[in-house]
């Protein structure tokens, strides 16, 4: 899928802006041949370039339908379409939180909704995904550390040995990966997984990430259960299993990446999250 002119023409340093830069990527908003707004996704070949890729494939298999379009790619450079800077965040201090879970829950229908094309080779398997969890576990258990990554690991087990409708995934939905462009309410930033559609709506109850008084209030997190349930079809219980396995899973993440702080929040909000599903 070769990329326009305008690509060739920001590479050689034509005009663009430089709007933010991870670990993985650097985001460029550039202005396409026809007048229109794009952005630039520039791939570091330190980062995790295996899981960028897996995004781009996501993307291309959706075309559109509930994310932004990957407009081309030329090896590590993606040219997409430009989703605007309204977030959903921003719902959440407008509008309230139940307002931006139903938005949320509308996204996920679109991603999650059939394709006449089959599901693009080389996502990742669920199972793979939580491998940190599981190694974490396993080095607890062997130390004999009381853990909350033991039980976790046993959950995630569970859950992932009895996965239903398995099928693409966006793979890290958050209240700063929806936004709201000139088409509607869109997705960015896909990891490209396969697997349970309730692993996508199990990243939400852990955002926005500065409002821990939402996170961890047991009435947000039955009520947000709730809304995913219905827009989904799935079982709220089945979708809090997911979000404290997740949440674990988001811990040992941070733990090697030597976050202590981050780590210990998400395992205070996957607590919160468990003792709602106990009441379940």
């Amino acid at each position: 899928m070769p990329l326009s002119d305008e690509w060739r023409g920001f590479s050689n340093g034509g005009d663009a802006a430089l709007i933010a830069e991870t670990v993985s990527s650097r985001i460029w908003k550039t202005r396409r041949e026809d007048g229109s707004t794009a952005v630039v996704k520039e791939l570091k070949p330190s980062g995790d370039v295996e899981d960028e890729l897996r995004g781009a494939y996501f993307l291309a298999w959706r075309d559109g339908e509930g994310a932004v379009k990957l407009l081309g790619r030329d090896g590590l450079n993606m040219l997409i379409e430009y989703a605007g800077e309204e977030h959903l965040a921003d719902v959440v201090e407008r509008q309230g939180d139940p307002a931006a879970t139903e938005i949320a829950a509308g996204v996920i229908a679109r991603l999650h909704a059939p394709s006449s094309r089959p599901a693009p080779a080389g996502l990742q398997p669920l199972r793979a995904r939580f491998a940190s969890l599981f190694a974490r576990a396993d080095e607890d258990g062997k130390d004999g550390r009381r853990s909350p990554y033991v039980g976790a690991a046993r959950l995630a087990g569970r859950i992932l040995g009895d996965q239903r409708g398995v099928r693409p995934l966006h793979g890290d939905l958050h209240h700063d990966n929806i936004l709201l462009s000139a088409r509607g309410w869109l997705a960015i930033d896909p990891k490209g997984v396969l697997g349970d559609p309730a692993f996508d709506a199990a990243n939400m109850f852990f955002n926005p990430l500065q409002r821990d008084d939402l996170c961890r209030d047991a009435g947000r997190i039955a009520g947000m259960a709730a809304i995913f349930a219905r827009g989904m079809a799935i079982d709220p219980r089945r979708l809090l299993d997911f979000a404290v396995a997740y949440g674990c899973l988001s811990a040992a993440w941070h733990a090697e990446d030597g976050h202590g702080a981050d780590e210990a929040r998400t395992l205070l909000v996957a607590e919160a999250i468990r003792a709602v599903r106990v009441s379940f």
